[in-house]
């Protein structure tokens, strides 16, 4: 079969994910791209980034992360519209409150079912379309938040560990199918979802994490921290006693 990861057209699953749309403006030139997100006809500026970023074409569809019931669906109709899917980013996802989903389960389970299940629901059909197809890189999220879940944001970060965990798993099921899975582990990201926050230790930005994304893709990695040092760190949280460990704020 022929290999189309590097041919075939750009998916960005979240649309208008500050990430997400760095990595497609590094991904773009002379190639297709989708972008799929709610309120699809709002990406006037995404899709001219990433027309000035060189993309033979940019189009958009509408994606609903938490509707798992449309996922196959949309996966099937994107590849009949554009071709196979060379290169598919899933970059949607959410922090949500940490204090009120301690008491409100329905947020809890919110945070969960976009930042995990809906991640599963999506990396698994994409994975049965692309080992159908020979081929294709996938692009996952997780977080130094899932690498050992904190008091301070443990609803997210256990997400992140079952997300992390899956990927992992996945990736192992596919070796050898002509399909690549890269799993990016950022650590604080000065963005639109943080704002207001004040930045982590070793904090990146959106530009820096596709930037490192995109250089990992080129060389076939598996995984990967940004910055690099991050995963030294996250060697060491695994140190940390419990009764230390449950005080620290991130």
């Amino acid at each position: 079969m022929e290999d189309t990861a590097d041919t075939g057209v750009v998916v960005i699953f979240g649309g208008r994910s500050e990430i997400g749309v760095e990595l497609a403006r590094r991904l773009a030139r002379g190639r297709t791209l989708v972008l799929a997100a709610r309120r699809a006809d709002q990406l006037a500026d995404q899709v001219a980034a990433l027309t000035t970023a060189g993309a033979v074409a940019v189009h958009v569809t509408e994606f609903d992360a938490d509707d798992l019931v449309s996922h196959a669906g949309l996966v099937d109709s994107i590849v009949a519209e554009h071709g196979p899917i060379g290169t598919a980013v899933l970059a949607f996802g959410i922090l949500g409150d940490q204090a009120r989903a301690e008491r409100d389960a329905t947020h809890a389970a919110a945070i969960v079912h976009t930042d995990f299940t809906a991640q599963v629901s999506l990396l698994t059909v994409l994975a049965a379309t692309m080992r159908d197809a020979g081929s294709g890189r996938i692009v996952a999220f997780s977080s130094v938040a899932g690498a050992r879940v904190r008091r301070a944001n443990y609803v997210y970060g256990s997400a992140k560990a079952g997300l992390e965990g899956f990927v992992r798993g996945l990736t192992d099921a596919l070796h050898g199918t002509g399909v690549h899975v890269l799993l990016v582990r950022p650590g604080f990201v000065i963005g639109r979802m943080t704002e207001g926050m004040s930045p982590a230790p070793l904090a990146s930005t959106p530009q820096h994490v596709a930037d490192a994304a995109a250089k990992a893709l080129a060389r076939g990695r598996a995984e990967i921290w940004v910055p690099r040092s991050l995963g030294a760190l996250a060697f060491v949280f695994r140190l940390i006693p419990r009764s230390v460990w449950r005080r620290m704020r991130r």
